[in-house]
Protein backbone atom coordinates (compact mmCIF):
# COMPACT_ATOMS: atom_id res chain seq x y z
CA UNK A 1 0.00 0.00 0.00
CA UNK A 2 1.33 3.44 -0.93
CA UNK A 3 1.85 6.01 1.80
CA UNK A 4 -0.73 8.77 2.10
CA UNK A 5 2.18 11.21 1.89
CA UNK A 6 3.11 10.23 -1.68
CA UNK A 7 1.86 12.58 -4.38
CA UNK A 8 -0.50 11.13 -7.01
CA UNK A 9 0.91 13.60 -9.56
CA UNK A 10 3.29 12.43 -12.27
CA UNK A 11 6.37 14.65 -12.59
CA UNK A 12 6.63 16.48 -15.92
CA UNK A 13 9.80 17.90 -17.40
CA UNK A 14 9.22 21.66 -17.72
CA UNK A 15 8.73 22.94 -21.28
CA UNK A 16 10.63 26.14 -20.46
CA UNK A 17 13.76 24.17 -19.57
CA UNK A 18 13.52 22.07 -22.73
CA UNK A 19 13.07 25.19 -24.87
CA UNK A 20 16.17 26.82 -23.35
CA UNK A 21 18.22 23.66 -23.87
CA UNK A 22 17.28 23.52 -27.55
CA UNK A 23 19.00 26.88 -28.06
CA UNK A 24 22.37 25.13 -27.66
CA UNK A 25 24.34 22.48 -29.60
CA UNK A 26 23.42 18.85 -28.95
CA UNK A 27 26.04 17.32 -26.61
CA UNK A 28 27.56 13.86 -26.77
CA UNK A 29 26.35 12.23 -23.55
CA UNK A 30 28.36 9.34 -22.12
CA UNK A 31 26.07 7.05 -20.10
CA UNK A 32 28.13 5.21 -17.46
CA UNK A 33 27.02 1.60 -16.86
CA UNK A 34 24.27 1.85 -19.42
CA UNK A 35 23.00 -1.73 -19.04
CA UNK A 36 19.68 -1.02 -17.31
CA UNK A 37 16.26 -0.02 -18.63
CA UNK A 38 15.63 3.09 -16.50
CA UNK A 39 18.73 5.13 -17.40
CA UNK A 40 18.51 4.01 -21.02
CA UNK A 41 14.87 5.14 -21.17
CA UNK A 42 15.85 8.56 -19.84
CA UNK A 43 18.65 8.89 -22.38
CA UNK A 44 16.40 7.71 -25.18
CA UNK A 45 13.86 10.40 -24.31
CA UNK A 46 16.64 12.99 -24.27
CA UNK A 47 17.89 11.75 -27.63
CA UNK A 48 14.43 11.85 -29.18
CA UNK A 49 13.98 15.36 -27.78
CA UNK A 50 17.14 16.48 -29.56
CA UNK A 51 19.12 16.92 -26.34
CA UNK A 52 21.69 14.13 -26.55
CA UNK A 53 23.90 12.12 -28.86
CA UNK A 54 24.39 8.87 -26.89
CA UNK A 55 27.67 7.19 -26.07
CA UNK A 56 26.90 3.96 -24.20
CA UNK A 57 29.50 2.54 -21.80
CA UNK A 58 29.35 -0.76 -19.93
CA UNK A 59 28.70 -4.44 -20.54
CA UNK A 60 27.63 -4.66 -24.23
CA UNK A 61 25.38 -7.69 -23.70
CA UNK A 62 23.55 -6.03 -20.81
CA UNK A 63 23.23 -2.78 -22.73
CA UNK A 64 21.75 -4.53 -25.76
CA UNK A 65 19.39 -6.56 -23.56
CA UNK A 66 18.19 -3.45 -21.71
CA UNK A 67 17.73 -1.59 -24.99
CA UNK A 68 15.67 -4.50 -26.30
CA UNK A 69 13.59 -4.41 -23.13
CA UNK A 70 12.53 -0.83 -23.85
CA UNK A 71 12.37 -1.30 -27.63
CA UNK A 72 15.22 1.08 -28.50
CA UNK A 73 17.41 0.45 -31.54
CA UNK A 74 20.88 1.49 -30.36
CA UNK A 75 22.71 0.31 -33.48
CA UNK A 76 23.42 3.90 -34.67
CA UNK A 77 25.17 4.85 -31.43
CA UNK A 78 28.68 4.39 -30.12
CA UNK A 79 28.94 1.49 -27.66
CA UNK A 80 32.08 0.98 -25.58
CA UNK A 81 32.81 -2.11 -23.48
CA UNK A 82 33.97 -1.50 -19.92
CA UNK A 83 33.70 -3.58 -16.74
CA UNK A 84 31.68 -1.85 -14.03
CA UNK A 85 34.54 -0.12 -12.12
CA UNK A 86 36.17 1.02 -15.37
CA UNK A 87 33.11 2.65 -16.93
CA UNK A 88 33.40 6.02 -15.16
CA UNK A 89 37.16 6.38 -15.81
CA UNK A 90 36.48 5.56 -19.46
CA UNK A 91 33.89 8.35 -19.60
CA UNK A 92 36.45 10.72 -18.07
CA UNK A 93 38.97 9.72 -20.75
CA UNK A 94 36.41 10.43 -23.47
CA UNK A 95 35.73 13.87 -22.01
CA UNK A 96 39.46 14.66 -21.78
CA UNK A 97 39.84 13.66 -25.43
CA UNK A 98 36.95 15.91 -26.46
CA UNK A 99 34.75 12.94 -27.36
CA UNK A 100 32.06 13.49 -24.70
CA UNK A 101 30.41 16.77 -23.69
CA UNK A 102 28.62 15.52 -20.59
CA UNK A 103 28.54 12.36 -18.48
CA UNK A 104 25.35 10.71 -17.20
CA UNK A 105 25.04 8.32 -14.27
CA UNK A 106 23.56 4.96 -15.24
CA UNK A 107 23.04 1.83 -13.13
CA UNK A 108 25.90 2.55 -10.77
CA UNK A 109 26.25 3.63 -7.15
CA UNK A 110 26.78 7.36 -6.85
CA UNK A 111 29.98 6.92 -4.83
CA UNK A 112 31.51 4.66 -7.50
CA UNK A 113 30.42 7.04 -10.25
CA UNK A 114 31.97 10.07 -8.55
CA UNK A 115 35.19 8.30 -7.54
CA UNK A 116 35.90 7.70 -11.20
CA UNK A 117 35.31 11.32 -12.20
CA UNK A 118 35.91 13.87 -9.44
CA UNK A 119 39.57 13.36 -8.44
CA UNK A 120 41.77 15.95 -10.12
CA UNK A 121 43.92 13.07 -11.41
CA UNK A 122 41.04 12.14 -13.75
CA UNK A 123 41.68 15.39 -15.62
CA UNK A 124 38.18 16.90 -15.43
CA UNK A 125 38.74 19.21 -12.46
CA UNK A 126 41.54 21.64 -11.73
CA UNK A 127 43.15 20.95 -8.37
CA UNK A 128 41.45 23.06 -5.70
CA UNK A 129 38.26 23.61 -7.70
CA UNK A 130 35.15 22.92 -5.63
CA UNK A 131 32.35 20.99 -7.34
CA UNK A 132 28.71 21.36 -6.41
CA UNK A 133 25.43 19.64 -7.22
CA UNK A 134 22.37 21.67 -8.18
CA UNK A 135 18.82 20.37 -8.47
CA UNK A 136 16.47 22.20 -10.87
CA UNK A 137 13.08 21.67 -9.22
CA UNK A 138 9.71 22.57 -10.72
CA UNK A 139 6.19 21.88 -9.52
CA UNK A 140 3.44 20.37 -11.73
CA UNK A 141 1.92 23.05 -13.96
CA UNK A 142 4.61 25.63 -13.17
CA UNK A 143 7.83 26.05 -15.16
CA UNK A 144 9.50 28.42 -12.69
CA UNK A 145 12.47 26.62 -11.11
CA UNK A 146 13.90 26.50 -7.64
CA UNK A 147 17.60 25.65 -7.72
CA UNK A 148 18.39 23.55 -4.65
CA UNK A 149 22.01 23.11 -3.61
CA UNK A 150 23.78 21.01 -2.40
CA UNK A 151 21.63 17.93 -1.84
CA UNK A 152 23.81 15.22 -3.38
CA UNK A 153 27.54 15.87 -3.28
CA UNK A 154 29.03 17.90 -0.41
CA UNK A 155 28.10 16.18 2.85
CA UNK A 156 28.92 18.75 5.53
CA UNK A 157 30.35 21.73 3.63
CA UNK A 158 32.32 24.48 5.33
CA UNK A 159 31.75 28.14 4.54
CA UNK A 160 34.27 28.24 1.69
CA UNK A 161 32.68 25.19 0.05
CA UNK A 162 29.21 26.67 0.40
CA UNK A 163 30.41 29.92 -1.17
CA UNK A 164 31.79 28.05 -4.18
CA UNK A 165 28.64 25.94 -4.54
CA UNK A 166 26.43 29.03 -4.32
CA UNK A 167 28.48 30.64 -7.08
CA UNK A 168 27.79 27.57 -9.27
CA UNK A 169 24.04 27.89 -8.64
CA UNK A 170 24.11 31.61 -9.47
CA UNK A 171 25.96 30.85 -12.71
CA UNK A 172 23.30 28.29 -13.65
CA UNK A 173 20.49 30.69 -12.71
CA UNK A 174 21.90 33.31 -15.06
CA UNK A 175 22.24 30.72 -17.83
CA UNK A 176 18.52 30.04 -17.34
CA UNK A 177 17.75 33.71 -17.97
CA UNK A 178 17.54 35.04 -14.41
CA UNK A 179 19.30 38.39 -14.58
CA UNK A 180 19.17 39.03 -10.82
CA UNK A 181 18.99 35.67 -9.03
CA UNK A 182 17.50 35.65 -5.53
CA UNK A 183 19.11 33.20 -3.13
CA UNK A 184 17.98 32.10 0.32
CA UNK A 185 20.34 30.46 2.81
CA UNK A 186 18.32 27.92 4.78
CA UNK A 187 18.59 27.57 8.57
CA UNK A 188 16.15 26.70 11.37
CA UNK A 189 15.82 30.39 12.29
CA UNK A 190 16.45 33.84 10.92
CA UNK A 191 18.33 34.74 14.11
CA UNK A 192 22.04 34.09 14.45
CA UNK A 193 22.40 31.71 17.39
CA UNK A 194 25.71 30.37 18.71
CA UNK A 195 24.11 27.00 19.46
CA UNK A 196 23.04 26.62 15.79
CA UNK A 197 26.25 27.08 13.78
CA UNK A 198 24.55 27.13 10.38
CA UNK A 199 22.82 30.42 11.28
CA UNK A 200 26.15 32.18 11.69
CA UNK A 201 27.52 30.48 8.59
CA UNK A 202 24.55 31.74 6.55
CA UNK A 203 25.04 35.28 7.80
CA UNK A 204 28.72 35.13 6.85
CA UNK A 205 27.92 33.80 3.36
CA UNK A 206 25.32 36.53 2.82
CA UNK A 207 27.87 39.20 3.74
CA UNK A 208 30.44 37.63 1.42
CA UNK A 209 27.93 37.47 -1.45
CA UNK A 210 27.19 41.19 -1.31
CA UNK A 211 30.64 41.79 -2.86
CA UNK A 212 31.52 38.44 -4.41
CA UNK A 213 28.25 37.88 -6.33
CA UNK A 214 27.24 41.28 -7.75
CA UNK A 215 23.76 41.44 -9.23
CA UNK A 216 22.53 38.72 -6.88
CA UNK A 217 20.21 39.07 -3.87
CA UNK A 218 21.41 36.71 -1.13
CA UNK A 219 19.69 36.57 2.25
CA UNK A 220 20.23 34.39 5.27
CA UNK A 221 19.83 32.81 7.64
CA UNK A 222 16.21 32.16 6.65
CA UNK A 223 13.80 29.57 8.04
CA UNK A 224 11.87 27.62 5.42
CA UNK A 225 8.58 29.43 6.02
CA UNK A 226 10.32 32.74 5.31
CA UNK A 227 11.88 31.33 2.16
CA UNK A 228 8.58 30.09 0.74
CA UNK A 229 6.09 32.68 1.99
CA UNK A 230 6.14 36.47 1.75
CA UNK A 231 3.07 36.40 4.00
CA UNK A 232 4.99 34.55 6.70
CA UNK A 233 7.76 37.13 6.42
CA UNK A 234 5.25 39.96 6.84
CA UNK A 235 3.66 38.33 9.88
CA UNK A 236 7.07 37.88 11.49
CA UNK A 237 8.20 41.38 10.56
CA UNK A 238 11.04 40.02 8.45
CA UNK A 239 11.97 42.55 5.75
CA UNK A 240 13.02 40.59 2.67
CA UNK A 241 13.39 40.88 -1.09
CA UNK A 242 13.71 37.10 -1.36
CA UNK A 243 10.81 35.67 0.71
CA UNK A 244 8.28 33.98 -1.53
CA UNK A 245 10.43 34.63 -4.61
CA UNK A 246 13.62 32.63 -4.11
CA UNK A 247 15.30 31.30 -7.24
CA UNK A 248 18.03 29.48 -5.28
CA UNK A 249 17.80 27.65 -1.97
CA UNK A 250 21.08 26.69 -0.34
CA UNK A 251 20.85 24.11 2.44
CA UNK A 252 23.41 23.83 5.25
CA UNK A 253 24.22 20.14 4.65
CA UNK A 254 23.47 17.20 2.42
CA UNK A 255 21.07 15.50 4.86
CA UNK A 256 18.81 18.56 4.89
CA UNK A 257 18.93 18.96 1.13
CA UNK A 258 18.40 15.29 0.38
CA UNK A 259 15.32 15.13 2.63
CA UNK A 260 13.91 18.33 1.13
CA UNK A 261 14.46 17.18 -2.45
CA UNK A 262 12.81 13.82 -1.80
CA UNK A 263 9.86 15.45 -0.05
CA UNK A 264 9.32 17.70 -3.06
CA UNK A 265 9.77 14.84 -5.52
CA UNK A 266 7.78 12.09 -3.79
CA UNK A 267 5.37 14.16 -1.74
CA UNK A 268 4.63 17.03 -4.13
CA UNK A 269 5.14 15.53 -7.60
CA UNK A 270 8.02 17.84 -8.44
CA UNK A 271 10.37 17.26 -11.35
CA UNK A 272 13.99 17.37 -10.19
CA UNK A 273 16.81 17.40 -12.71
CA UNK A 274 20.30 17.34 -11.25
CA UNK A 275 23.76 18.38 -12.43
CA UNK A 276 27.23 18.54 -10.90
CA UNK A 277 29.12 21.72 -11.81
CA UNK A 278 32.78 22.61 -11.44
CA UNK A 279 34.31 20.17 -13.93
CA UNK A 280 35.21 20.58 -17.59
CA UNK A 281 31.98 18.73 -18.44
CA UNK A 282 28.72 18.52 -16.47
CA UNK A 283 27.83 15.34 -14.62
CA UNK A 284 24.17 14.36 -14.85
CA UNK A 285 23.48 12.90 -11.43
CA UNK A 286 20.07 11.57 -10.42
CA UNK A 287 18.88 9.02 -7.90
CA UNK A 288 18.41 5.50 -9.28
CA UNK A 289 14.77 5.73 -8.15
CA UNK A 290 14.02 8.86 -10.17
CA UNK A 291 11.93 8.59 -13.31
CA UNK A 292 12.26 9.56 -16.96
CA UNK A 293 11.04 13.15 -16.44
CA UNK A 294 13.84 13.82 -13.95
CA UNK A 295 16.42 12.24 -16.25
CA UNK A 296 15.16 14.32 -19.19
CA UNK A 297 15.40 17.47 -17.08
CA UNK A 298 18.93 16.47 -16.09
CA UNK A 299 19.84 16.05 -19.76
CA UNK A 300 18.44 19.50 -20.54
CA UNK A 301 20.50 20.98 -17.69
CA UNK A 302 23.54 19.21 -19.08
CA UNK A 303 23.03 20.85 -22.47
CA UNK A 304 22.89 24.30 -20.84
CA UNK A 305 25.88 23.77 -18.53
CA UNK A 306 27.96 22.20 -21.31
CA UNK A 307 27.47 25.40 -23.32
CA UNK A 308 28.85 27.66 -20.57
CA UNK A 309 32.34 29.07 -21.14
CA UNK A 310 35.03 27.32 -19.10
Amino acid sequence: MSSQFLSPLTPQCPARLLAEARNHPVPRVALVNAGAAAPLAGLREATEAGLAEPVLIGDPDRIRAAAGEIGWDIAPFRLLAAPGPEAAPMAAALARAGEADSIMKGQIHTSTFLRGLLPSAMGLRHRGTVCGHVFHITMPGNDRPLLLTDAALNTAPDIATRQAVLAHAVRLARALGLATPRAALLAPSEDVTMGIPCTGEAAAIARWASDALPGTLVEGPMALDLVLSAEAAAIKGYASRVSGNADILQVPDLSTGNALFKLMSLGMGACAGGVVMGLSVPLLLTSRAQGAADRLASAALGVIVASLPQ
